[in-house]
């Protein structure tokens, strides 16, 4: 039996090789596509709709709903539901919709403060425990220096990420229907904490993954991101001059004594509606995500942090980081990952949705029109206002 499975991280190649080394009754056909906002995913929903998809395809949690409103997955709880126990609650969440299960998860990315510890050490600093701290060493920090700022904007789904772990959602299921709640006041007051720090000039202007951003981390100039763990890479790639300044400490909380993690990214191994050999192609996404020696590879080569629960322990997951001083910074999202709250759902139709807020959130950050709640309310209007042109059912 053949089954076939399209995706992009690093790792899977070889993963694959291994698995059906053991597995001499299942032969994984594994196809590299394109990163799945790069054109993966069209090409994954294009043959959906020709009938001659791959039974298996890598989709990241925030994509899953939108395919699921394209009638693009197929549901495989009878055979998933006895795996459940395996993942973290809020990974299972994030494959599911209903009473459906749409596929394994593979990774997860837990939260927490990246930061120069170089800077704080130099200004009497330690990591900020709660968000009304973090706010008073950005003044501190700013003044330190003109070019000097604690943060730089925060865009789409690492935006999500400063809502989720204020329990702030952005969508919910009532029934049937979709229910947007991007307006919330939960949602407010995530936005004018952070339209505060922008309208006392204490955010700086470089991007994200901007070279100017890139600078910044390596001089100092950008003294913490808020991140999930998959940053560790970003910024041990791309700001080199920063090497042995920087350590992860906890997020920052909304109220002292408070446990509450955000998560940014995370992707599945979904089952494709058509899929002719499900219990197959579940086996496999089931293996990939739970094998100590393939997981660990998918560590080394892609830096993926598993959604397994088992898979925390792994050797890979457990060694000092000379980019971070020597400091072991898995640890710190060891203990972050079972604190990201369950209850964030994705949308159906998160590229409008993105795309709508992303030109909201830059204009506020900029200051150039408009708030950050203004973004994010109006990305809500027009979300809604795609969905129904979907026809998509909605109860507002």
């Amino acid at each position: 039996m053949t089954i076939t499975f399209w995706g992009w991280a690093g790792g899977y190649a070889d993963a694959v090789k291994a698995f059906d080394k053991a597995h001499p009754d299942i032969k994984v056909d594994y196809q590299e596509v394109l990163p799945g906002a790069k054109g993966g995913y069209q090409k994954m929903l294009n043959a959906v709709q020709a009938d001659n998809a791959p039974c298996l395809a890598q989709v990241g949690y925030e994509s899953l709903p939108s395919f699921a409103a394209q009638g693009a997955l197929q549901d495989v709880a009878r055979y998933a539901n006895a795996d459940k126990g395996d993942f973290q609650p809020a990974a299972w969440r994030s494959v599911t919709l209903g009473d459906a299960v749409y596929g394994a998860p593979v990774d997860t990315g837990p939260m927490a403060m990246f930061y120069n510890k170089k800077v704080f050490a130099s200004l009497g600093l330690k990591p900020a425990t709660t968000w009304a701290e973090y706010k008073a060493q950005a003044k501190k920090i700013h003044a330190s220096k003109p070019g000097r700022y604690i943060s730089s904007p925060y865009l789409n789904y690492d935006y999500a990420g400063l809502a989720w772990q204020a329990g702030a959602g952005w969508f919910a299921t009532e029934g049937d229907a979709w229910k947007v709640t991007m307006g919330s006041r939960a949602n407010k007051k995530v936005a004018d904490y952070w339209q505060g720090l922008a309208d006392d000039g204490l955010i700086g202007k470089a991007p994200m993954y901007d070279q100017s951003w890139y600078t910044g981390l390596g001089n100092g100039n950008i003294a913490t991101v808020i991140g999930a763990v998959w940053q560790a890479g970003v910024i041990k790639g791309g700001a080199k001059d920063g090497a042995g300044d920087w350590a992860v400490a906890p997020l920052p909380q909304w109220k002292p004594g408070e446990n509450r993690v955000g998560n940014a990214g995370g992707s599945a191994t979904a089952v494709l509606k058509g899929c002719k050999s499900p219990e197959a192609a579940w086996e496999f996404a089931h293996w990939l995500s739970t094998d100590k020696k393939a997981y660990g590879g998918l560590v080394t080569k892609a830096a993926l942090y598993p959604a397994a629960t088992e898979l925390l322990s792994l050797p890979q997951l457990n060694r000092g980081d000379p980019y971070f001083g020597g400091q072991n910074i898995y640890k710190v999202f060891a203990e972050a990952a079972p604190k990201v709250g369950t209850g964030w759902s994705w949308g159906p139709v998160m590229t409008k949705t993105v795309a709508d807020l992303d030109d909201g959130l830059g204009k506020a950050w900029a200051g150039k029109g408009g708030t950050i709640g203004d973004a994010l309310r109006t990305a809500q209007e027009k979300t809604l206002a795609e969905m129904k042109s979907q026809g998509l059912k909605t109860s507002q």
